[in-house]
């Protein structure tokens, strides 16, 4: 009997397709030889962002759902997690948390819990410290991913979970914990990070990570850290698919809305995100897909 495929979903937050302008779009500054790769050696840009080749597809994809003004990330990761348009909904883009009235569109129609019910095991692989836990307990405003995780009966993975390399820290290399309190986790190369996260897939049909720093790096429009954090996530990356079985699995990257392609300005972008889909059925996944709300579908066909 032929296995159906496992996917790994990267979740990048505020990456978006921008202008081949490399005073601001550090996508021409960083040194990115993995994503070359998937780019056919040419960086995307908002007048020639379609890539393909044996392997891998790129598709660009509207992040905006025909709501104006600037997508963020409540209603974007919304979107993207139960394939429902959350801005048209609520009648506008609203973040980073999620919009009351979302919240149980969110937990009723989420990927999560629309797999499990079908019978697919599914992780949500980051690992969050006890502050995070306080912080959660004290607030109850968790982003839309951990909500929707939660909200599907999961449990989010601790510091121990860390230690024993059962997780990935939200930074890929785990240094930021050691400013937490947490002296005794390791510090991880990001391509060791990135074999750990692809071999998650042994034991899950859906795993998906969540990256937030590309975001960060936007808001601060510093060039300098938007590279750095540009040239970890590629080292991550080639980790990921250095063990990764692309005639089986499905490996596929793609964002809410965009930011860290144009540091011209602190806020997110109406910019395309990118849709990348590496390895099995990944030009057909690609074209398939034309805005953030395919996304949940076609995890959820591909897994059928």
């Amino acid at each position: 009997m032929k296995r159906m495929p496992r996917i790994l979903l990267l979740f990048l937050d505020g990456v978006g397709i921008g202008k081949k302008d490399n005073k601001i779009n550090p996508f021409f500054r960083a040194n990115l030889p993995i994503m070359q790769t998937f780019w056919n050696g040419i960086v995307p840009h908002l007048r020639d962002a379609r890539r393909e080749n044996s392997i891998v597809s790129l598709a660009p994809i509207d992040a905006t759902l025909g709501i104006p003004n600037i997508p963020q990330s409540g209603t974007g990761q919304s979107s993207l997690l139960t394939g429902i348009n959350a801005p048209q909904l609520i009648g506008k883009h609203f973040g980073p948390y999620l919009y009351s009235s979302l919240k149980p569109i969110v937990a009723e129609n989420n990927i999560f819990k629309q797999l499990a019910e079908k019978g697919h095991k599914c992780f949500y692989a980051n690992a969050f410290p006890r502050q995070y836990f306080e912080y959660l307990k004290a607030k109850n405003r968790p982003t839309a991913i951990t909500y929707a995780w939660l909200s599907s009966g999961g449990k989010l993975n601790d510091s121990k979970s860390l230690e024993s390399a059962e997780s990935i820290s939200a930074d890929i290399t785990n240094q930021r914990w050691h400013q937490l309190g947490y002296p005794q986790i390791p510090i991880v190369q990001p391509r060791t990070a990135g074999i750990r996260l692809s071999n998650m897939l042994e034991k899950y049909d859906f795993v998906i990570y969540e990256y937030f720093f590309t975001d960060h790096a936007g808001h601060s429009q510093s060039m300098k850290e938007a590279v750095a954090i540009l040239e970890t996530l590629d080292e991550f990356i080639g980790g990921i698919i250095q063990e990764f079985d692309l005639k089986s699995n499905i490996f596929v990257i793609t964002s809410d809305h965009g930011n860290i392609e144009d540091l011209s300005t602190k806020s997110h972008t109406r910019n395309p995100v990118p849709f990348i889909v590496y390895g099995k059925y990944h030009r057909k996944i690609a074209l398939a897909a034309k805005e953030i709300t395919d996304v949940a579908k076609i995890i959820v066909e591909q897994l059928e």
